[in-house]
């Protein structure tokens, strides 16, 4: 059977041109012989059931190639389907809608939207009418590109010019991808115009605004909707409450949380899994684990069983507040429960044994996620990575760090960041540099953070000149310094007493971007180190006129020098006023 060559799943030829004699006719009277679609379990089964539907005489109905097409999209052998297709096309086949739709989903789906437009000419030829179902997918597809404005342009297009009618379907689709990339001005617009046509919005629309207006923190104004939905009869489901009280957990606004539960349960809407872990999780952010745990005992005592993103949050509360011992028995209780732990699981536990410098507790849990069927990823690494940095384990570090790539995993830009700041940390200047160097040999990108660690890195190393020449080299490769380059700069020079050139650095600062609050502080820490307490003195009216203050690192540095000369209360009139009251 002749087939047609595909590369990355895209035919070499066009769709297009003229369609080559019927090799078998299509006869009126379909094949009667079942088509056993229960046995398709694999892409060779799919090939293998079709191949046989198109020997047969008189040849199967359309209907059963759409089906076989349905398989194999579910199966998601995307270029398969359009392979299948242009042998359809060769052999003369009839297609109908749904197969071309199939087709163009495939497209989609391989995240080449511009392929699917090009089946379009086909619907025309055909003479299949192009429905909403088909844009409402070439939209997903742009949309999943993240090409925003080629969808919304699209759509415009086909309202202007009256191509077709959206339905709540496309309204939805339009408003979920606008939502998703932050566009909820635009979603909250798309909602007033379609209740003006003939689509009104419904429940799943409505929740696709709240929930919007809800990560944007917008509460008010989701909250107005939702009682405008209200009285218009549309009735909120579990999904809408969901979002509600999400926006109010991260706002830290529980007594509303709790008017919200008590609302639902009134209207005979009963808050499932997601709901209870979406306040679970925000109380053990908070650090109240009593009382997630309280709500935990809730949600099981109304039959609703916990799920591995709960167990994931309350271990995740306990490791925020340093009680490992807790989230541990968390995880082996889930563990005896029959909820296998997933890489989040393994990933909140390292992170709490590393934060408390439990190192080895992180290792044999590194250890322990292969033997259980389970793969670290890119999080793990780094997390562990940052682990052994910490307490100076620098060897294991570089074992772990080299044995990436063998697993598979790349390291990101946080990974070598992790690297170059541990090196830096213990005085390895030149293996930090040395990692650096590869890096641009390899043509990796190293971006503006990259090089804040490599400058930060060298200063606080006495490598003032190679800092420099760093910095310089930054306008040459297009990057543009921010406020932590230019800071590091600064605290440089103000370690080594250099004030001028600290103040030579301020000044092309404030060319670019605004010195903060961690600016003015490196200056002071700098001024009472060296006891110059009339410029700290001059330079703290201009600190505070900008409405920044001391840090704790400056507090503790100025309360030393006043016990060592009491005077200095008096060179500084802000403090002594103050003292005075």
């Amino acid at each position: 059977m002749m087939r047609i060559s595909v590369r990355n799943g895209i035919p070499f030829t066009s769709f297009f041109g003229s369609v080559p004699t019927i090799i078998r006719l299509y006869s009126s009277n379909h094949s009667n012989k079942s088509i056993d679609f229960e046995n398709v379990k694999c892409l060779n089964d799919a090939i293998t059931l079709f191949h046989q539907m198109v020997r047969r005489n008189p040849l199967p109905h359309v209907v059963s190639f759409s089906k076989l097409f349905k398989t194999t999209l579910n199966m998601k052998h995307y270029s398969d389907v359009i392979s299948l297709f242009r042998e359809m096309r060769i052999l003369g086949i009839p297609i109908d809608g749904y197969i071309l739709c199939s087709v163009i989903n495939s497209y989609c789906l391989m995240h080449r939207a511009d392929y699917g437009f090009s089946v379009l000419p086909i619907y025309l030829k055909s003479g299949i009418p192009c429905d909403v179902v088909t844009f409402n997918t070439l939209i997903r597809g742009i949309f999943a590109e993240n090409k925003v404005k080629d969808a919304v342009e699209l759509f415009k297009k086909l309202v202007r010019e009256k191509i077709c009618e959206p339905n709540e379907v496309m309204y939805g689709t339009v408003m979920n991808g606008l939502s998703k990339r932050g566009h909820t001005e635009k979603t909250l617009s798309l909602l007033r115009l379609m209740e003006q046509g003939n689509s009104k919005p419904d429940i799943y629309i409505y929740s696709i605004v709240i929930d919007a207006l809800c990560k944007d923190r917008n509460l008010d104004i989701a909250i107005n909707l939702l009682n405008e939905m209200k009285q218009k009869g549309i009735h909120p489901d579990t999904v809408t409450y969901s979002s509600l009280i999400d926006g109010l957990c991260k706002l830290g606004q529980w007594e509303k949380v709790k008017t919200f539960f008590s609302e639902m349960v009134s209207l005979n809407i009963y808050p499932n899994v997601c709901t209870f872990n979406i306040v679970i999780d925000g109380l053990c952010k908070e650090g109240k684990v009593k009382d997630a745990e309280e709500v935990m005992r809730h949600m099981t005592g109304k039959g609703v069983e916990p799920d591995i993103i709960t167990y994931n949050a309350i271990m995740d509360g306990h490791c925020l507040r340093g009680q490992l011992g807790r989230a541990r028995r968390v995880f082996d209780i889930m563990i005896d429960k029959c909820i296998e732990p997933d890489i989040i699981s393994y990933n909140i536990l390292i992170n709490g044994y590393c934060k408390e410098k439990k190192v080895d507790d992180a290792m044999q849990l590194f250890c322990e996620i292969s033997q259980r069927g389970s793969k670290p990823d890119i999080i793990t690494y780094n997390t562990i990575l940052q682990g052994l940095f910490e307490v100076g384990r620098i060897g294991n570090a570089e074992s772990i760090y080299g044995k990436m790539p063998c697993t598979g995993i790349i390291p990101n830009l946080y990974t070598l960041c992790t690297l170059l700041d541990g090196y830096f940390k213990y005085g390895l200047v030149e293996e930090a540099m040395s990692l650096f160097h590869k890096l641009k040999i390899k043509g990796q990108d190293t971006d503006i953070v990259v090089y804040n660690v490599v400058i930060n890195g060298l200063c606080k190393n006495g490598k003032l000149d190679e800092a420099r020449a760093t910095f310089k080299k930054l306008s040459f490769i297009g990057l543009l310094p921010n406020v932590r380059t230019y800071n590091a700069m600064i605290n440089g020079f103000c370690l080594e007493g250099l004030f001028d050139e600290a103040k030579d650095i301020l000044k092309k600062m404030e060319d670019n971007c605004f010195p903060n609050n961690f600016t003015y502080n490196v200056f002071a820490q700098g001024f009472l180190r060296c006891s110059k307490i009339s410029e700290m003195a001059t330079f703290m009216k201009e600190m505070t006129g900008r409405g920044f203050s001391f840090d704790a690192t400056t507090a503790e540095l100025l309360v030393k020098a006043i016990s060592e000369n009491p005077s200095v209360l008096d060179m500084i009139p802000e403090l002594h006023a103050e003292n005075k009251k």
